[in-house]
Parts: structure tokens; sequence; C-alpha cells
């Protein structure tokens, strides 16, 4: 079965061209089939862009965990353009994607590489880790996101994440609550909860 967290998607390529405006700024984004939300930039991203966009982050990089196509870490990179934000996915089709995406929308801050989850990650003193979790791949893959995340944070640093109600935002509340011993839900629109945890210094 193929799914847009596979590493090699076998579904036949038929790629598209979207436009989308956030927070007053445009964006042009090519999708494909086999990757998140291809049809248009989803709702729960549009909420986690805007509120980590306005977000009081420590000084640093950013890291986009499961950047699909890139939407979220590409607007991050026009929201903070003195940070470098680093974008990973597992999925190679979206990698490729979020690489001629940073291109259409003329964005240089950015690291862009296929890794699944953290495992390509090097840097480990992230400001802010930033996911738009991959709910279908299952809470054992998203809650060793929450997990992880802890590992590659400086002082300081924030954990968000966008999740429905509905698909697990209360056990990934606890979830965030016991490694980091503090979570807050930063915003909620349309059952899409933003959670954030800070790593104490």
């Amino acid at each position: 079965m193929d799914h847009y967290y596979s590493s090699k998607p076998t579904s036949k390529s038929n790629q598209e061209t979207i436009e989308t405006e956030i927070s007053g700024k445009k964006f042009t984004f090519t999708t494909d089939s086999g990757v998140f939300s291809k049809n248009r930039v989803d709702f729960g991203s549009e909420v986690l862009m805007t509120t980590a966009g306005k977000t009081n982050f420590p000084e640093g990089k950013l890291l986009d965990v499961g950047c699909g196509y890139g939407p979220v870490g590409i607007y991050l990179a026009t929201a903070f353009p003195d940070r470098e934000v680093e974008m990973v996915d597992v999925n190679e089709r979206a990698i490729d994607l979020a690489r001629e995406n940073a291109r259409l929308n003329e964005i240089e801050n950015v690291k862009i590489y296929q890794s699944n989850l953290f495992e390509h990650v090097k840097h480990k003193a992230f400001a802010g880790i930033i996911s738009n979790p991959p709910i279908r791949a299952g809470k054992k893959v998203v809650h060793q996101i929450l997990e992880e995340a802890y590992n590659y944070l400086c002082p300081g640093g924030l954990l968000q994440i966008v999740i429905q109600k509905k698909q697990g935002a209360p056990s990934a509340r606890k979830k965030m609550e016991a490694v980091f011993g503090n979570v807050e839900r930063v915003a909620l629109e349309k059952g899409y909860w933003i959670l954030e945890s800070r790593k104490e210094k």
C-alpha cells in the first residue's frame, strides 16, 4: 500500500501547481500524487504556519519534520528570513518537490533533505521544531516525533505541532507533558490544536 509517508511512492506522477495566500504572503507550490494534501495546503498546516510565524523562538535554526512538498518550512523561511530552516521528510518525491518549491518561491535560507524522522538530522540544538505529524502513520510514529524532538532542541527551544482533537490531540498533549514537563495549547481552530512544549534550560 502506497502512503504519503512511504519513502518511494509508487503512484504515477501527476504534478499540478497550486497557488495560496497565507498571512498576506502569496506562494506557488508544485504538488504530486503520493504526497500529503496534494490539492491544497491543508487547514491544519495553515494554522500551524500562522501560529509558528508569530512565535518568539530563541535564537537559532528551525526544523520542519515531515515537510511534505514544503509549505510549512517555506512559509517559516519567509517569516524568519534571518534563520536557516531545515526541512526533512521520509518521502523522496516530497523532498524533490520541496526543493523545487523553494526555488519557485525564491527561498534560499532552507536546507532540505530526506530523513526518516530524525535519522539524518545532524544539528542537535534547534530553536524550534515544527511538525504536522503523519497521523496516518499511526500513534507510535507521532509519539516518536514528540519524544525524540526533545534531544534536538536547544535549552529554551520549542516544539510545536498541529493535531486534530479527534485524531489524537489529547493523547499527544499527555505525551508532550510527560516528555517536556510542560505543554500548552497555543491555538485552536476548527478542532485543530497547536500544542507547544518548551525544553527547560
